[in-house]
Formats: structure tokens, sequence, C-alpha cells
């Protein structure tokens, strides 16, 4: 189950000759970076905390889909374009910054109920394996949550790679899909009001060393 995509409402006021616009091409957007998988170069990057994270979903009550995010990441990826199968992976996650919609909602994830995060601040992947296929790739992984290890694989694809004008750092990023059980990690609180099953998205963003 993918994540619901959110609908923006937009308002046309005294706006009709824009409307009639065609839309901007991505090629004439002025961005810096592009899927261009030659504009990667070998090397060790550095997570880009503020521009990675991963967001989560369950089902509640099979009544609606509740959400939250897992950010604050570090980590690198070494990577070469002319051995992709050999790359390597590492990100771990700050738990206690881990969030939803409410406060009061974030605050009960926070506790023992849940992940714990006094006992358990970090959450960590780490790949062992990458199988390659154009832009695609399959990538297996340990991951460890709620101190507990379980290997995990994601469906991952590449976004695109640019030289950041802020840094002039060379950036490359990715998006990657998942689905995993709580009860696997000792997080079954609720089960089966909320689903066991939770649907990964994560995107996650690199800068050169």
């Amino acid at each position: 189950m993918r994540t619901p995509t959110i609908i923006a409402a937009i308002v046309f006021a005294a706006a009709a000759p824009l409307a009639a616009a065609p839309l901007l091409a991505p090629q004439d957007a002025g961005l810096p970076g592009a899927a261009d998988v030659s504009r990667v170069v070998a090397g060790t990057y550095d997570v880009d905390s503020a521009h990675t994270f991963a967001r989560w979903t369950v089902n509640h009550m099979g009544v609606t889909p509740l959400e939250g995010i897992f950010a604050n990441a570090t980590g690198t990826l070494t990577i070469d374009p002319a051995k992709p199968e050999d790359a390597s992976v590492d990100v771990t996650f700050d738990m206690a910054k881990s969030t939803t919609h409410l406060e009061a909602f974030t605050h009960h994830l926070h506790s023992a109920d849940f992940f714990n995060v006094a006992e358990f601040p970090t959450a960590r992947f780490v790949s062992t394996s990458v199988s390659v296929d154009g832009t695609d790739a399959v990538i297996t992984g340990n991951l460890t949550l709620h101190g507990v290890t379980r290997p995990v694989t994601l469906e991952a694809e590449f976004f695109g790679a640019g030289d950041n004008p802020m840094n002039k750092q060379l950036n490359i990023g990715f998006t990657a899909e998942t689905t995993i059980k709580r009860s696997d990690f000792g997080l079954g609180y609720a089960v089966p009001v909320v689903s066991d099953e939770v649907d990964l998205e994560i995107v996650a963003a690199f800068a050169k060393q």
C-alpha cells in the first residue's frame, strides 16, 4: 500500500491566463539536479540530514491510514558507478526526533509502549547486499529498531544528482520502499486494532565528502 497522495486545493482567483499556461517541464526549471546516473562520482557520501527521512504508514482500525516520520538521520553511502553492486549504505535515525501530526501522539510513541526512546535512542539500517537493474536497486540489509535486528529488503530507485549551489557539493538522492511488521521488532502494541504491517517510504539524500 502506497502512502496516499496529499491533495492540495488550488484557488483560481482572477488567474484564468495562468490556467491556460503550459506546465513547466523539469528540464526548463533550472534545477541543479537531474536523473542522470553519469553525474554520480565514485566515493563516500554523507547523509544530508535536512533532506533525508522515512515516512511510516499503518492502518488505523480499518478506518484511516496513520503516519509519522523518522528524521534527523546520519550515516554514509559508498558507491562506485562502475561497480554499483558493491555500494554500501549505513544510516541511523535519532528516534527522539521521530514525529507525527500531534504532539501528544508523538510523546506516546516515544514512551515504553512503543519505541521507548530512552532505552533505544536510535534505529539503524546497514546494507549487506545490493542488486542493480538500471536506475533501480534491491538493497538487502539489517534494520535495528527497538533493540531488535531483522533483515529488511528495500526497493530503491535513483532519483537524481547535481551540485548543490549553496555549498558546491555533489548531492545524490534516492527513494525506497519496504514493508515491515511491528511485532518482529517487539512493537506489537494495539495489534490488530492498528495494523501489524507498516509501509515505509524513504527519501535519502547524500553529499559527497
